[in-house]
């Protein structure tokens, strides 16, 4: 059995502290220089402790738990003693600053990555990440040696993206380690601010769906839940955008380009995936995939750790490679290197960057590998881990109660017929048994009701990528059919075909042979015979299919009466994933009120009115911690200071408790003065990104998100244009009676293929080179785009904000997460009656909330109206597109974006977004808010209870319905 044993150098000239500098880890000393054996391993031991001045110390490195005043050993959950074997060498180090320095230390020294003669920002960065991650492993591994032994059920999540942001500061704040960790780098010369500027934002996500991601897992290890995250380790990430003359650019994000001190790579956890090939069936009809292309995704995990708990779970990133053969030595070796590393490349590009352009099939391809590796790698490994924990004795009926799977959007879709496929192919069950474990085991949570969002994949393309899985999906579909016509029979054969049509997984494809006779196909057209003007007899013409609703003969065609029209190409043939979502899960929720009720009556009305039980909702929410504990940490003391404890971090209905002191003069003195602290701190960054100078007693105005037409940051700067237009028409008192001041800031990427949502990007810069160089206008409006909008950008801005836009065309925005982060730090949301502002306003109060804009409701007889020519623009509309078109804002034609807004019909025109309509609305309501603004003891009363009443929106509530609604886990609590 192997000795281990632990060693801590002592500084040269100081005394000698405890736990400090670790060394290194020994194992079986014997395999070294002095040979095996007991002599051996002394002999070893004694000459380490020569050459490094070492002393043995008692066993006692890792991190207290802060909930708790004592050390506790993880126990073993079966017997309740001690698990010394798992956790034996892994005790604590005190969390002084002076231990803490020399763990620092010995990192710069003994992990390094950079040369060893200075000890500047990024060597530092890296050397007390890797402290803080010594730290997290403790609790890691006692994690995974816990939920091993009691084999609790564990919920998976798995998402596309991971929008996670920085993470020391997290760390060491959910470690309670903060003001230790700020005092040893003290001792050390450097300051903990600038030492967490110094990491990249992980390139694993882009918007809303991975920050929601990101913000599930921290609830989910704080509240001790038994989960994993799993996701694609992007090393290019989406791109870094950068704002040129001509709008936005994107060059490739560099966050892994000086490696990544929280991963850690498991080279012992890798996967097979499989592309292309074929299916053979045997005799027996048992189906082999065989041939293609073979590749392997290796697991990096990054430790997720919880708030005041032992608790740290993965959230573990599949990259992929080559297997060492793929790479022929003898092609390389006669020049032909490119041709003999093909296969390496090929295998290594499926985790380059994040959402590939699919405007080209081998875009589209790319994009479909990904999705596939993830939902391969990530059930291969569940399933290994459930056939681990069950031993000898392995009963697949007891799959759905170890494993629930959380299917975040449509691009974990495939995760359905692969487990369908290792069930059948590889672990031998039949296909009823199998389904019905598919079934019980998956759930999916819906993101989006625009059309374009709800994936679908051409069948052509999954047949040629993944043929066995297209068996599958045929057979699910075929399942399906039968299930519809059992619900609704054969008598009403429209209802019939309409639901098929709108049902089925398939569409454009021919039913299933067993279901042929199913509908009455209508009958080919025939064409009555007649005598010719000269009398001829009758003579037989060949018949043909009616075209355009118009009978015609072949001899009309040929002699001239109508030209023969270009055949009408058949519809593709497609896959709708979010169709198999629905059928092969158990469960269906939508992530707030609003949008439940529409994937209910509209999205999925079919399938709710086939099976109700499936769909549930469950909004969404963002974790207190990094969202106001960490990112606002003035505007935390104050709320600690009020409601007494900081309790509200855990319980953030303890927020509530601020409505009895809103109208309090201190309160409101020490709440205007945090905001204006963290104003400046974005005036900082503003000069720093931009350029530009801001003043801090302006209103920040904000609006942060993805740039995306139905978001609307068209209307947005349209709106700013309008009110610059109105302010250059008036003399310097009146536009300063009318106006407030206001900083009106924009962040967000456009997708790279997304031209409209570019000309907007470009538009808003245009304008604020404008307006922030007028003399005229000064102080009174400043618009700033600021570029590569973050998770560490976010988390200076939203502290800073006091308007936040939330204007989406109402219906069409899922949730949203940012407007909750807003009301959270007393940011008061301008916003339609869409996604989570539903919410919101019900709990903030209707008085602190500007509301605009058409129902969701309406939306539909609004766009009919428009299409029948009915609209009638408000003048002021008119008049800001006019301005736009005078060349006011630099010789850059707008026409294209200008004339989204025109028209009544016609892809990319008739303002289908609801701008125009909304414009006049929009107006008026800035009007009330700077009438509020003006009134700050007002304005600050809002603010406060903004706050007070965002206490319903934190991700841990989301969690616990997660958890008992759909994935039925209880929390595991470590000893």
């Amino acid at each position: 059995m192997a000795t281990t044993w632990r060693y801590y150098a002592v500084p040269s000239g100081t005394e000698a502290v405890p736990g400090c500098n670790v060394v290194a880890r020994f194992a079986d000393f014997g395999h070294g220089r002095n040979g095996g054996g007991r002599r051996g391993i002394k002999a070893d031991r004694l000459m380490l402790m020569r050459k490094w001045q070492l002393r043995p110390m008692k066993r006692s490195f890792s991190v207290r738990n802060v909930s708790s005043e004592q050390q506790h050993k993880v126990k073993d959950p079966t017997t309740q003693h001690e698990d010394v074997e798992s956790l034996g060498h892994f005790d604590t180090f005190p969390p002084d600053a002076s231990s803490i320095a020399s763990s620092i230390k010995h990192h710069a020294e003994f992990t390094p990555l950079f040369s060893p003669d200075k000890f500047e920002l990024p060597k530092a960065f890296f050397a007390t990440a890797q402290s803080v991650r010594d730290a997290l492993i403790i609790n890691w591994n006692a994690t995974y040696k816990c939920y091993e032994r009691l084999n609790a059920k564990q919920a998976y999540y798995l998402s596309m993206e991971f929008l996670q942001g920085r993470a020391l500061l997290n760390a060491i704040g959910n470690l309670g380690l903060t003001g230790a960790y700020a005092e040893a780098l003290n001792k050390l010369g450097h300051n903990l601010e600038k030492i967490a500027a110094q990491e990249p934002d992980a390139a694993l996500g882009n918007g809303g769906l991975g920050r929601l991601a990101s913000c599930f897992l921290d609830s989910l290890a704080t509240l001790n839940y038994p989960a994993w995250g799993y996701g694609l380790r992007y090393k290019y990430g989406l791109f870094k955008q950068r704002i040129t003359k001509d709008g936005q650019e994107e060059v490739a994000e560099d966050w892994l380009e000086m490696s990544n001190p929280w991963e850690i790579v498991r080279n012992d956890v890798t996967y097979p995936i499989k592309f292309y090939g074929k299916v053979l069936t045997d005799s027996d009809g048992k189906k082999h995939w065989i041939g293609g292309e073979d590749i392997k995704a290796v697991a990096y995990d990054v430790p997720i750790p919880g708030y005041e708990t032992k608790t740290t779970i993965s959230l573990r990133l599949w990259s992929t490679k080559a297997p060492t053969g793929d790479l022929d030595l003898s092609v390389f070796n006669s020049g032909k290197h490119t041709q003999a590393a093909e296969s390496l490349y090929n295998a290594e590009k499926i985790c380059f960057v994040l959402y590939p352009g699919d405007e080209s099939l081998e875009g589209k391809t790319l994009r479909l590998k990904q999705q596939y590796t993830l939902c391969s790698a990530s059930l291969q490994d569940i399933i290994a881990r459930f056939e681990r924990r069950s031993g000898t004795k392995i009963n697949w009926e007891e799959f759905p109660e170890k494993v629930a799977v959380q299917m975040n959007d449509t691009h974990p879709t495939l995760c359905i017929p692969e487990l369908m496929r290792i069930l059948i192919d590889v672990k031998g069950l039949k296909w009823k048994e199998a389904w019905n474990i598919t079934q019980r085991t998956m759930a999916y949570t819906n993101h989006t009701v625009l059309p374009e969002a709800l994936e679908k994949w051409s069948l052509e393309l999954m047949q040629k990528l993944l043929p066995r899985h297209v068996d599958i999906i045929e057979m699910i579909d075929e399942e399906l059919i039968r299930t519809i016509v059992s619900e609704y029979g054969t008598a009403d054969s429209k209802l019939l075909e309409k639901k098929l049509k709108q049902m089925r997984i398939l569409e454009n494809v021919e039913l299933p042979a067993a279901f042929s006779d199913l509908l009455v196909k209508p009958k080919k057209s025939t064409v009555a015979v007649s005598t010719d003007v000269h009398g001829e007899s009758e003579e037989e013409e060949e018949e043909i299919e009616p075209i355009g609703g118009k009978i015609k003969s072949v001899k009309e065609f040929i002699k001239g009466k109508k030209k023969i029209p270009e055949p009408v190409p058949e519809p593709p043939k497609l896959v709708r994933m979010a169709n198999l979502c629905v059928v092969g899960g158990h469960a269906v929720n939508g992530v707030a009120a609003i949008h439940s009720e529409i994937v209910k009556d509209e999205v999925f009305n079919d399938f709710f009115q086939l099976w109700p039980e499936k769909f549930q909702n469950k909004t969404n929410g963002v974790t207190p911690r990094r969202w106001i504990r960490f990112c606002n940490p003035d505007l935390s003391k104050i709320i600690t200071s009020w409601t007494g404890s900081e309790d509200w971090v855990l319980n953030t209905e303890k927020l509530s408790e601020l409505r009895k002191f809103a109208d309090n003069e201190d309160l409101q003195s020490q709440w205007r003065a945090a905001k204006r602290s963290n104003k400046l701190k974005v005036a900082s960054l503003i000069k720093e990104k931009t350029g530009y100078i801001v003043s801090p007693d302006s209103m920040f105005d904000i609006q942060v998100k993805r740039i995306h037409e139905y978001k609307r940051q068209l209307l947005n700067i349209l709106g700013i244009v309008y009110r610059y237009k109105m302010m250059k028409e008036m003399s310097a008192s009146e536009r300063k009676k009318k106006f407030v001041p206001r900083v009106c800031i924009f962040g967000g990427k456009a997708f790279a293929t997304y031209v409209q949502a570019k000309r907007i990007v470009k538009f808003i810069t245009d304008v604020g080179a404008v307006v922030n160089n007028d003399p005229d206008i000064g102080d009174l409006l400043k618009v700033i785009f600021v570029p590569d909008y973050n998770v560490s950008v976010a988390e200076l801005l939203i502290p800073a904000s006091e308007l936040s836009q939330h204007i989406s065309t109402a219906g069409m925005e899922a949730s949203g997460t940012s407007n909750m982060k807003f009301a959270m730090n007393g940011c008061i949301l301008i916003g339609t009656l869409d996604g989570a502002n539903v919410e919101i306003r019900q709990e903030v109060g209707e008085d602190n909330f500007f509301l605009f804009g058409a129902r969701a409701n309406e939306i539909a007889g609004l766009r009919k109206e428009r299409a029948k020519g009915k609209f009638v623009p408000d003048p002021r509309f008119e008049e800001v597109k006019k301005f736009v078109r005078s060349g006011v804002f630099g010789s850059s034609s707008y026409d294209e974006m200008l004339g989204s807004l025109e028209g009544n019909e016609g892809f990319g025109r008739a303002d289908y977004f609801l701008v125009g309509k909304d414009f006049p609305s929009y107006i008026d309501c800035q009007a009330e808010v700077d009438e509020a603004y003006k009134d700050q003891k007002r304005w600050t009363r809002m603010s406060i209870m903004n706050t007070a009443g965002s206490y319903n929106f934190s991700s841990d509530r989301t969690i616990h319905e997660y958890a008992r609604d759909i994935w039925n886990i209880k929390p595991v609590e470590l000893p």
